[in-house]
């Protein structure tokens, strides 16, 4: 697994995997391919890790098949902007490997980047649970005395998207809603719903160290070499220099 704010995150409305979902690639990234679909959200996605995670290529064919998958419209990297520090106003980065399994656009990819989810494709099948769910669903792993039933986490989905918009770290959401607990917790429910409230943290301006000037919230970022640019800059996923190397 990644180091909390890295690795691996699933794009929103994909297809259900099949047989020939990835029959379109070269032989190398069709593995790669499958491999990565099979990993859980947050695993570590660098060429290194994936080069030692799996027997058959090794970190040099493992970067090739990610600058290919990137191309085929499977993979982008984004820089996400965390809280900036209060004292000194410096940004703090948060980077993300988005992994879809069904190929998209560079328009896409776009859209998405600014929030934007196509809606045609969202009617098309029944939308994932989000990472607020999953992060309910998950407290009662690391504190029995807050295990919540699916019904509860559905109720307090909202919620918790809300909190993890504002602080998207999972272990600082983990530990706000676990740390100093009661000796017994008569409705997880209600609890967790309170703390919910009571420790939301607040909206923090962000601003750059550069200047007044606005920063752009999320940044796509070169699948080989990492440089972050728009995302017309980097078609397929890969700049200039990158695509003609």
């Amino acid at each position: 697994m990644a180091n909390p704010g890295y690795g691996k995150r699933g794009a929103p409305d994909q297809r259900p995997l099949r047989r020939d979902t990835f029959a379109h690639l070269p032989l190398r990234a069709r593995y790669l391919a499958g491999f990565i679909d099979a990993l859980p959200e947050h695993a570590a996605m660098d060429a290194k890790t994936l080069a030692k995670a799996q027997p058959l290529y090794g970190q040099a064919a493992v970067r090739s098949a990610l600058n290919e998958l990137s191309a085929a419209g499977h993979l982008r990297r984004v820089r996400r902007l965390s809280d900036p520090g209060t004292a000194s106003g410096t940004i703090r980065w948060v980077f993300h490997t988005y992994w879809s399994r069904t190929a998209r656009s560079d328009e896409w990819w776009a859209r998405f980047l600014d929030g934007d989810v196509p809606e045609p494709e969202r009617k098309q099948e029944r939308p994932a649970r989000t990472d607020a769910y999953h992060r309910l669903a998950q407290l009662g792993l690391r504190e029995p005395r807050l295990t919540l039933s699916a019904a509860d986490c559905a109720a307090l989905e909202a919620a918790a998207a809300e909190w993890l918009a504002r602080e998207p770290d999972p272990q600082l959401f983990t530990q706000a809603m676990t740390a100093g607990l009661p000796g017994i917790v008569h409705s997880p429910r209600d609890f967790v719903a309170r703390r919910l409230r009571d420790k939301l943290p607040p909206h923090r301006i962000r601003l750059s160290p550069a200047g007044p000037g606005p920063v752009r919230a999320r940044l796509m970022e070169c699948t080989d070499c990492g440089r972050p640019g728009r995302p017309e800059a980097l078609p397929g996923g890969l700049c200039r220099g990158c695509r003609v190397s």
